[in-house]
């Protein structure tokens, strides 16, 4: 893993975006911020499950789908499994050690 400081890479009103192997991060104090970390380590295991190409066309494709089901963005970004599985782990700095391979599948 390897943490990059870039707004360039990271869409406004986003904190972070994780790219295997990098998470690039809008602003320098998220590199301590445990959860910000936790949750973008928690993007790379997903991605690294997937095979990478794989993990981004299901993303963009689960992001489309929410968007018809709840007509709202930021309520499509927040149900798309991945995230889902992020954001209800992020907080649980031992989630990645006893997490099984396809876990954001109980999110979908």
């Amino acid at each position: 893993m390897r943490l990059i400081i870039s707004k360039f890479w990271v869409p406004k009103g986003f904190s972070g975006i994780t790219v295997y192997p990098f998470i690039f991060a809008r602003e320098n104090y998220l590199r301590t911020h445990t959860t910000f970390v936790n949750h973008e380590k928690i993007h790379l295991r997903q991605q690294i499950e997937l095979l990478i190409l794989p993990f981004f066309i299901w993303y963009v494709l689960e992001f489309f789908i929410r968007l018809i089901q709840f007509r709202n963005r930021k309520k499509a970004y927040r149900n798309i499994s991945f995230e889902r599985e992020a954001y209800a782990n992020e907080s649980n700095e031992d989630y990645l050690t006893n997490r099984k391979f396809f876990s954001f599948c109980n999110y979908l």
